[in-house]
């Protein structure tokens, strides 16, 4: 990264896109490279050493950029999806391998680790995501080699103390790779606390259209653990199609704008029911209520996020009632898009999910927020 990139806000890296220009044809708008093949010189070698495109495509260079100079890292990769690059970090672990992460994270990765993670012989134990000491209580010097962080964890927006846990862990030799995905790097940068990696599905805010499958990694420095993780990445083949990352990158340069508004939106949101006499409890980090808000103050710069859970009082089958009678609040799975959405998470994750029946997860988009309180209140009226 350049002295000057490291002189310019979030907003200016995104919205200019590092301020790249095309050397062909001066073109403001970033090209697209669809070629899967380079052509060799004639000694053998590889013009700027592309030679193939699953690692190789000049299409990522730019989309790369921009997101490791939004996180502060050294390389960042891009992948077919969130999945794709939370799999590749763990296939890069040996079997016997231990692995620490939350109680309650994202249910796929979560369900992906208890499956085939530990069919390829890792081990794993799972923690309170706000709970320092319960960290410090599983990471074992000498037999784990990775922490697991998400923070404002998904769906009850829990938050971990990302530097706490990191210094712990690094303490006892794991690395700490960080889910950044619900914050984005204009909320919190992982890095700065002592993450080693970042991940990210970009399907999320990072896109903000709900029109992408994305996912990356951002590494704080090089080594060898991501050395291994490079080569799950070009070897493995998930990796992300040119078109999808030139529509990710255009995706990116609203990030800023999109990002405070909903931000701004879920915080109205937030504070208008906290208290409403229907709502049994409102989970969001920017809530002084909220049992992790001191954390998410001392790492969370510029707002809170647009996610955040209602627990409706009735049980299961009011929210169920409720969510049925949202028209904004589109019922739909996925989060981070210009579009709000309104997600029954229980019946989605099944009866092993450790969310409760009563719990409605918001994802808080960029619309007038007086609209969407409104659609909240007419909900619960219909829904008695």
């Amino acid at each position: 990264m350049s002295d000057q990139t490291k002189k310019q806000s979030p907003a200016t890296i995104t919205a200019q896109a590092l301020g790249w220009v095309d050397d062909a044809t001066k073109s403001v708008t970033p090209p697209l490279y669809p070629s899967t093949t380079f052509e060799r010189n004639t000694d053998l070698s590889y013009h700027d050493g592309r030679c193939y495109t699953r690692a190789d495509n000049p299409t990522y260079d730019q989309t790369s950029a921009v997101l490791n100079a939004l996180e502060g890292g050294t390389e960042t990769r891009l992948f077919a999806s969130g999945m794709a690059a939370a799999v590749a970090v763990l296939h890069a672990l040996n079997p016997g391998d231990h692995v620490v992460a939350p109680k309650v994270m994202y249910w796929a990765l979560r369900s992906f680790m208890l499956d085939s993670g530990v069919r390829t012989g890792l081990t794993f134990d799972f923690v309170d995501n706000g709970d320092t000491a319960d960290w410090a209580r599983h990471i074992v010097a000498g037999k784990t080699k990775m922490v697991w962080l998400e923070t404002p964890a998904n769906p009850d927006w829990q938050i971990t103390d990302i530097a706490a846990v990191a210094e712990v862990a690094h303490a006892a030799g794991a690395q700490v790779v960080v889910d950044n995905t619900v914050a984005t790097p204009l909320l919190t940068r992982p890095i700065d606390f002592g993450a080693d990696i970042v991940m990210h599905s970009a399907t999320k805010y990072l896109n903000g259209h709900s029109d992408v499958l994305a996912g990356s990694l951002t590494t704080a420095k090089d080594s060898e653990f991501w050395q291994r993780v490079c080569k799950q990445h070009a070897s493995g083949g998930a990796v992300l199609g040119v078109f999808e990352t030139w529509l990710l990158l255009r995706g990116m340069r609203t990030l800023s704008i999109r990002v405070e508004r909903a931000s701004a939106n879920a915080m109205a949101i937030a504070k208008h029911f906290e208290n409403h006499p229907e709502i049994e409890q409102i989970q969001y980090p920017g809530l002084e209520s909220h049992i992790g808000h001191d954390i998410a103050k001392k790492q969370m710069t510029g707002g809170f996020g647009g996610m955040l859970s209602i627990r409706v009082k009735g049980g299961g089958k009011r929210a169920v009632d409720f969510h049925n009678q949202c028209k904004l609040f589109k019922r739909a799975t996925s989060l981070g898009g210009v579009e709000s959405l309104i997600e029954h998470r229980a019946s989605v994750e099944g009866p092993t999910s450790p969310v409760p029946d009563d719990l409605l997860r918001l994802s808080v988009g960029i619309e007038n927020g007086d609209d969407l309180v409104n659609d909240i209140e007419t909900a619960l009226t219909l829904s008695k």
